[in-house]
């Protein structure tokens, strides 16, 4: 099965901030981590987890998300950015791959978002 998404690590300055943050966006659970420090996260079929101490760090990973553009603009409304050149390719390129943008979270760590193809 190589080349699924098993597992994911966001790195970020404050977890308490991070978790708030992702909560709100795609209302994940968070667990205290192994360690005592940063989450265990609980997300629709993959695990993850978040670490404090590092700051605009970060995996590149996508999450999948029904409609890209209210995704986009909920992003935005918890204090996100989104990177204004699209790597969504043609029309063509989007009905074989669908749709994706590259976002950072309020605290600068990047993440990507992707609508797949209907």
């Amino acid at each position: 099965m190589a080349g699924e998404l098993s597992f994911f690590e966001l790195g970020v300055e404050d977890v308490e901030r991070g978790r708030a943050f992702y909560e709100a966006l795609f209302g994940w659970r968070f667990e205290p981590g192994p360690s005592g420090a940063g989450f265990v996260i609980t997300a629709p079929g993959t695990p993850g987890g978040m670490h404090g101490g590092d700051a605009g760090a970060g995996p590149y990973v996508f999450f999948a998300v029904d409609d890209i553009d209210a995704a986009v603009n909920r992003v935005r409304e918890l204090g996100g950015t989104v990177d204004e050149a699209d790597v969504e390719g043609d029309e063509d390129q989007q009905s074989r791959f669908g749709r994706f943008r590259i976002c950072h979270d309020d605290q600068g760590s990047h993440f990507g978002l992707h609508q797949p193809p209907p």
